[in-house]
């Protein structure tokens, strides 16, 4: 049975063959590449609400893994109904246009517009720029546009995009509901992350592309636990005030951090599974640096290991000079012939 309402032939046939490119071009601005990027600059250029923008990422994350899992449960095919015939086009066009206006695997909800609801909703409630108004036309308009390219591309039935968007704007709405109830709102998305990545992996039966949804989500949570491991450290009085935070935060790093370092010991080198746990560790090093760059303890406790680790290389080298070596044998002699006199004249 057929989702569509007839929607290709209303939408296709008002599309010029010179548009369709364009169409294709839009359409990234919903790609997980794009998304990844905006969301790393975002959150590494030190705006200060880098804790609302990490949040973004996991819900994300999330939003990825959920919506996958769902099409492994419905298994509903894509339409076949492509806006365009690549062949009526210029060699260096048609690669990029195959490149871009071709989607595989199941149909339904549409991954765009769950992604761009996420991101570009997300960051609009977030983002201080301009005014709220503003940023919510913006993204409302990024979201209709990216939905309507997938639409009139001829990739996802228009009821894909419409429950897509419904899925997206649901997980968005309860990861902040849920986080009003608790301190940390990036903590929780990172945990609904794997929550929902551990069900695409279910649900997928262990598709490489869970494994690597998983495996970021661990990796994020993980190294978000440390950055709030450092801040209650920080904070602290006392040292006997540092148990409890390096017990909860600490523990919980190091309970999702040991699945990516155990593929390394379970697994061959060249696996999916090491590659998943290469990319998670990856992940919580993106998460955590620019928190430690930019954070006056963590730049007072670099230049005073850079100064120990200057001291130790400036030992390590006078100790393995020639020279050096050269005063040690000429005093170990000296000593060894005072010895002998010594004992001669005894």
């Amino acid at each position: 049975m057929s989702r569509g309402i007839g929607e290709f032939n209303q939408i296709q046939e008002q599309i010029p063959e010179w548009a369709a490119v364009i169409i294709a071009l839009l359409t990234q601005l919903g790609d997980i590449w794009f998304l990844a990027l905006v969301l790393t600059v975002a959150y590494w250029i030190g705006v200060p609400n880098r804790d609302d923008i990490g949040a973004v990422a996991g819900v994300w994350l999330a939003g990825m893994g959920l919506y996958k899992g769902l099409k492994e449960i419905f298994g509903f095919p894509r339409p076949d109904e492509p806006l365009l015939d690549p062949e009526l086009l210029p060699v260096g066009v048609q690669q990029l246009y195959e490149a871009t206006a071709f989607a595989s695997g199941y149909g339904f909800p549409s991954g765009h517009a769950v992604n761009t609801t996420i991101v570009f909703f997300g960051l609009a409630h977030v983002l201080t720029v301009s005014t709220r108004r503003r940023r919510f036309a913006v993204a409302a308009g990024l979201v209709a546009t990216v939905a309507f390219s997938r639409v009139a591309l001829g990739v996802h039935y228009l009821v894909d995009v419409v429950v897509g968007f419904a899925v997206g704007a649901l997980l968005l709405l309860s990861v902040q509901a849920l986080s009003n109830r608790l301190t940390d709102r990036t903590t929780v998305a990172f945990a609904a992350a794997i929550v929902f990545g551990g069900f695409f992996v279910v649900t997928s039966d262990v598709a490489m592309e869970s494994v690597f949804i998983l495996a970021a989500s661990l990796g994020a949570f993980a190294g978000w636990q440390l950055i709030v491991l450092g801040r209650r450290l920080v904070a602290v009085d006392l040292p006997s005030q540092a148990a409890r935070p390096v017990a909860l935060h600490g523990g919980l790093a190091a309970l999702t951090l040991a699945p990516l370092v155990g593929t390394f010991e379970l697994f061959p080198v060249l696996s999916v599974y090491v590659a998943g746990g290469l990319a998670g560790l990856a992940t919580a090093l993106v998460v955590t640096i620019p928190v430690l760059r930019h954070s006056p303890h963590a730049r007072r406790a670099g230049v005073s290991l850079a100064f120990w680790l200057r001291a130790a290389l400036a030992g390590l080298r006078y100790l393995l000079s020639p020279r050096t070596w050269r005063r040690a044998l000429s005093a170990l002699s000296e000593c060894a012939e005072r010895v002998r006199n010594r004992v001669r004249n005894e």
